[in-house]
C-alpha cells in the first residue's frame, strides 16, 4: 500500500475513550521500576538521561529513543516506566500499528484478551527459534486509557488482517502523522476482545502491577497459562 492509497482511504471516526481499566502483559525480565519513576516533572527527563547515560549504556540507547516522544507528551513519576518503555524500546520488526520507527503502547480492555494477544506472539517467536520447552514468567499491569482515539472497531477488516500488517501499518502511520492519539480496535486473537494502541504516553495512566503468569511452552505451543498466587504464611 502506497502513501497515495492511504490518502484515499477514509479516516476512521474519532471517539473519546475513557477506560478506567486496561491491561498490558510483558515479560517479567523487564524491570517494573526505572528512571521515569524517579522524577516528578517530565521536562527534567532530558537532563536526567544526559547525566545518568554517562555511565549507563542502556540509558544512552533509551535517551536516543526518548527524542521520538515530544516533550509535552512525556510522562514521569511512579508507575510510568512500563508506559514510557513502550516508546523508548522500539521493536525494529514493527507491530500491527508501527513500522518500527516509533513506539506504541498496546493494552487490552480485558485480562483474557491481553493473555491471548501475548500468547500468540510468544508462540510465533518460540516456534521460529525452535526453542525447547520452557516456562515464561510474565507480569500484568493495570492502567487506564483516556483520550480521543480513532475507532476501528466493528469494521476496517484489512487493518485487522490476522497475517499481514501492511494495511494497518500504513493506516497507523497516516493517522499518526495527521495528529492521531492512537487507535482502538478489535482484538484479532481473542473473540469479542478490545485493544488499544496509544501513539503517545500521555493518553495512558501510570501502571500498577497486578497478576503474574507462567506461559508454559511445550516445544510446539503454549499449552497452559498458570496464574501465580502468593501463599499466605504464618510466622511464630
Amino acid at each position: 500500500m502506497t502513501d497515495a492509497d492511504t490518502d484515499r482511504m477514509p479516516s476512521p471516526p474519532v471517539k473519546r475513550i475513557r477506560w478506567t481499566r486496561a491491561y498490558r502483559i510483558v515479560s517479567s525480565r523487564f524491570p517494573p521500576v526505572g528512571v521515569f519513576d524517579r522524577i516528578a516533572d517530565p521536562v527534567e527527563l532530558d537532563a536526567l538521561f544526559e547525566l545518568e547515560a554517562m555511565t549507563n549504556p542502556r540509558l544512552r540507547q533509551e535517551a536516543g529513543a526518548l527524542s521520538l516522544v515530544p516533550e509535552n507528551r512525556r510522562i514521569s513519576g511512579p508507575g510510568t516506566t512500563p508506559v514510557m518503555a513502550a516508546f523508548t524500546h522500539l521493536n525494529p520488526e514493527g507491530s500491527r500499528f508501527s513500522d518500527g520507527s516509533y513506539g506504541v503502547f498496546y493494552a487490552a480492555h480485558e485480562v483474557a484478551t491481553a493473555i491471548e494477544e501475548t500468547v500468540y506472539h510468544r508462540e510465533l517467536f518460540l516456534a521460529a527459534t525452535k526453542h525447547p520447552p520452557i516456562d515464561l514468567q510474565m507480569r500484568c499491569y493495570r492502567t487506564g486509557v483516556h483520550g480521543r482515539l480513532n475507532d476501528l472497531r466493528g469494521d476496517w477488516k484489512a487493518a485487522h488482517d490476522p497475517d499481514s500488517y501492511t494495511v494497518s501499518q500504513a493506516l497507523a502511520r497516516h493517522l499518526r502523522e495527521d495528529g492521531s492519539n492512537g487507535i482502538v480496535y478489535d482484538s484479532v486473537r481473542h473473540a469479542c476482545g478490545t485493544c488499544v494502541a496509544a501513539f503517545y504516553p500521555d493518553v495512558v495512566d501510570p501502571c500498577v502491577q497486578t497478576g503474574h503468569y507462567i506461559y508454559r511452552w511445550n516445544g510446539e505451543r503454549i499449552d497452559a497459562v498458570l496464574e501465580v498466587a502468593e501463599v499466605p504464611r504464618s510466622r511464630p
